[in-house]
């Protein structure tokens, strides 16, 4: 029996989930659609998916070919749809569309990652004709416009297009993709919060919105660290594949990871390697620096860490407070002392197998449990009944519009955010609700500016070299800076006044930072009863770990994505786990965006705000259940395939022509390939020559066995071709591939050009560079234009705490002189 009603409301009087009330038509088969629908249902949504006969072929999957149950269906699809309906209908047939149209009279949202929206009976016109206030999000490699809107791709190819293949790698090895499909999730996440915004705006004009995503560009700054961005800033345009040092290295049994970002930082981890003789060589206070001395350093680090124990060596790093982690897998994380206590791995109802919980805990309702995934067609009839009234909603009425929004409006205008977050995962949340509308203020201190800022492309000798920071520049678009000294009294209490203003709060630090500083829930909530609290400590705000730190490699390196990431044959070194290079960290920020949404949602139903802990590594971890459940099942240890997949096959990245044309083009040296069914490989084996024994491997575990082979014809193929000409040639005949792009030329591809996904924005001391938009678009085929650049350190103090809470000059220029607030850091200050 089901433990939620129709409506999703838990068990006794407890409060309604955020999203009882919405039910969603899920039209997708693919991963983020999944995630998307997961994340909706998670949150008490209902949430219907249509299944073509003999269901979703996602259903079948199963990474060691042993993990499915008596019905066929396997872990990762068991995970994705808990708490789903399954409808399975032909959609051609007249049964079919009227089951289709009934559940579009009573729904909120459709999910579609087939530009399903085009078909006259069932696409968008349909949905708007029954419910005018539903939203359509259409989730599609490159978008629904520009020259590459049919072109075949998948996660492989994209990440070769977007510059994350070709930012990882080993000298004299070929580029290597991140492992795990970790773009899928990322789309997934960023059409939760569309559909979410849309619905926020749906609810204040009566009016849905067809919002368009590219994967592509969902990808392209957070796969990459805004590459292009540090491209601009730094005039530096071509990058080798490195790693960092130290990052992930050897030890005497077994493997260790370092984050290392600060200055702080490598001064300390200096003491940690007992060389404390490093710390006065100026070139290696900065990861560049240290990579200028790569094999030199290296031996250092790993003479060091080869010698020590893993426990012991992450004891001692945590004694000095340098970001660390072991590399966890899917077999070791369950074992874990800090997961265990916070209870982070639960059982599935259907399988009874390991996976993640949800990643947030909120204080103002409970979590729903889990209910199994559907067995395929279970909700058929159920949709049948629905069908009998396809043209007019069954019991779910549309919403009256509650105020003065117009439909094109952005998404969240008139929302106003507290932003007390630094470095890439907070900011990037705080970012996203700035470019989708809101109002952000980005809090900061004299004594302490974000940390991100300090990653520049100036020295300390350059004036105003905290200014020059491609991250920061490229992830706070849009928001007003505050500073405050938040370990004084008259700082926090302008805080506090500050979070009465606002509908949300976003921080990021561990959890011992807001508590030191007095800032706790009792007081924003007294301060503002309806104010959205999110936390995003690294590891939660209880357990073992609290306190500990946590950046994205961090991330990477305990939840299993550097487990899945590197080559799987060659040296020891070679064969050593790799960072997927930042993802974690504007993935974490994505996930703060939709429990932001969620909060508001609550509050919308209850009058009530809430504070929801949203713990960084919990975010990774659901990312990468697949293999937690996989070796639960199966007892098989999933780990590094290189550029190959256990799902497609051949797939490869394979040498090039000396590249000509301009901009990207000019620089790919490198084919990506993959082909995911017997068709490609039928029409890859024609163009490459129609060889009679590549047409022998007829199904995928043929291909598999002779990969060896395939690679070194189709090698021998791409070699006398440039990478895009290669690439054109295959995608004109249906064969997902991409010139893998160097690092930080993505703004040179013409689909992110023609759909306007770049614009040149001022910045009043950095200069004139071109940013990354949003990778969705509401209603309209060009985007959004950018709310300008990021702020200078304190620029809005004057308008926020004299203009917003009424401070005047005398009170704000005693400020300045106390340095309670200013515009330079104390340590510039003369």
């Amino acid at each position: 029996m089901s433990e939620t009603d129709d409506t999703g409301r838990a068990p006794g009087d407890a409060p309604p989930l955020p999203l009882a009330d919405l039910h969603v038509v899920d039209r997708s088969l693919g991963l983020a659609g999944a995630y998307a629908g997961k994340l909706l249902a998670d949150a008490g949504a209902t949430v219907w998916k249509i299944e073509p006969p003999g269901g979703d072929p996602a259903r079948r999957w199963s990474a060691s070919g042993r993990s499915l149950d008596a019905d066929g269906d396997g872990v990762l699809f068991r995970y994705l749809h808990a708490s789903k309906r399954s409808v399975e209908v032909d959609p051609d047939s007249e049964e079919g569309r009227r089951s289709i149209l009934g559940l579009y009279a009573r729904c909120g949202l459709v999910l579609d990652d087939a530009s399903l929206h085009r078909d006259e009976a069932l696409g968008l016109a349909a949905l708007r004709a029954r419910r005018p206030d539903a939203s359509w999000i259409s989730i599609t490699p490159f978008g629904t416009t520009g020259p590459w809107r049919d072109w075949p791709a998948n996660e492989f190819t994209l990440q070769a297009w977007c510059g994350s293949t070709a930012s990882h790698g080993r000298a004299g090895r070929e580029p290597l993709a991140a492992g795990g499909e970790l773009g899928e999730y990322t789309g997934g996440l960023y059409a939760a919060i569309a559909a979410l915004s849309a619905r926020e705006q749906a609810l204040r004009s009566g009016q849905g919105r067809f919002v368009d995503l590219s994967l592509l560009e969902a990808m392209a700054p957070t796969f990459t660290n805004v590459a292009h961005v540090w491209g601009s800033f730094s005039g530096t345009w071509e990058v080798p594949p490195s790693e960092e040092i130290p990052g992930i290295e050897p030890t005497r049994d077994g493997h260790i990871g370092f984050c290392v970002f600060t200055g702080q930082q490598w001064q300390d981890f200096c003491l940690l390697i007992e060389r404390p003789d490093l710390r006065e060589r100026p070139e290696l206070e900065t990861m560049m620096g240290r990579l200028t001395c790569a094999e030199e350093m290296r031996e250092i680090v790993r003479g060091y860490t080869r010698r020590h124990s893993t426990a012991d060596l992450l004891e001692r790093a945590e004694l000095l407070r340098i970001p660390v982690a072991p590399i966890g897998h899917g077999a070791m994380l369950p074992s874990l002392d800090h997961l265990r206590e916070r209870e982070v791995f639960v059982r599935n109802p259907r399988g009874d197998f390991l996976q993640p919980r949800v990643p947030y805990r909120p204080n103002a309702w409970p979590p729903r449990p889990f209910e199994p995934a559907p067995r395929l067609g279970a909700h058929t009839a159920m949709a049948l009944e629905a069908g009998g009234d396809a043209e007019a909603p069954r019991g779910v009425t549309p919403p009256s519009p509650s105020g003065p929004a117009a439909a094109t409006d952005l998404p969240l205008a008139g929302l106003r955010v507290l932003d007390c977050t630094a470095f890439w995962a907070g900011p990037w949340g705080g970012h996203v609700l700035s470019l989708l509308g809101a109002e952000v203020i980005h809090v900061e201190a004299v004594q302490r500016p974000d940390g991100m800022r300090l990653g520049s492309v100036k020295t300390p000798a350059d004036d105003l070299w905290w200014e020059f920071g491609p991250t920061f520049a490229a992830s706070n678009l849009g928001k007003r800076s505050v500073t405050l000294d938040l370990t004084r009294d008259e700082g926090v209490d302008l805080l506090l006044r500050l979070a009465g203003q606002c509908d949300a709060m976003i921080e990021n630090f561990s959890a011992r930072v807001m508590d030191q500083f007095g800032i706790d829930w009792e007081r924003l909530s007294a301060a503002n009863p309806g104010l959205v609290y999110v936390r995003m400590p690294a590891f939660g705000l209880d357990g073992p770990w609290r306190d500990r730190v946590g950046f994205a490699q961090t991330m990477e390196q305990l939840s299993g994505m550097a487990w899945l990431t590197g080559y799987a044959d060659g040296s020891e070194q070679e064969r050593l786990p790799m960072n997927a290079r930042g993802p974690t960290d504007p993935q974490a920020g994505l996930h703060a965006v939709f429990c932001t949404l969620l909060g508001l949602a609550h509050r919308r139903r209850t009058g009530r705000g809430a504070q929801i802990e949203l713990p960084f590594v919990e975010t990774a971890l659901n990312l990468v259940a697949e293999p937690i459940a996989e070796h639960d099942v199966s007892g098989e240890l999933l780990t590094r395939t290189g550029n190959r997949s256990l799902a497609r096959a051949p797939q490869g990245v394979y040498p090039c022509a000396e590249p000509s044309g301009v901009g990207a083009e000019r620089e790919a040296r490198w084919l990506a390939l993959s082909i995911e069914d017997d068709a490609q490989w039928i029409a890859l084996v024609e163009v490459l020559g129609g060889a009679d024994w590549a047409r022998a491997l007829d199904a995928p575990g043929k291909r598999a066995a002779e990969h060896d082979r395939i690679d070194g014809w189709i090698a021998a193929w791409s070699a006398r071709r440039p990478a895009m000409e290669a690439a054109r040639t295959l995608l004109e005949n249906g064969i997902p591939a991409a010139a893998v792009t160097p690092w930080r030329r993505a703004a040179d591809l013409e689909q992110l050009q023609a759909r306007g996904f770049f614009e040149t924005i001022d910045h009043p001391v950095a200069g004139r560079h071109a940013y990354y938009g949003l990778p969705m678009r509401f209603d309209r085929e060009d985007a959004h234009g950018l709310p300008g650049p990021a702020p200078t350190l304190g620029q809005h103090n004057e308008e926020i705490l004299g203009g917003l809470l009424g401070l005047t000059s005398e009170e704000l220029d005693r400020l300045r002189v106390d340095r309670l607030i200013g515009d330079r850091p104390v340590w510039a200050q003369t």
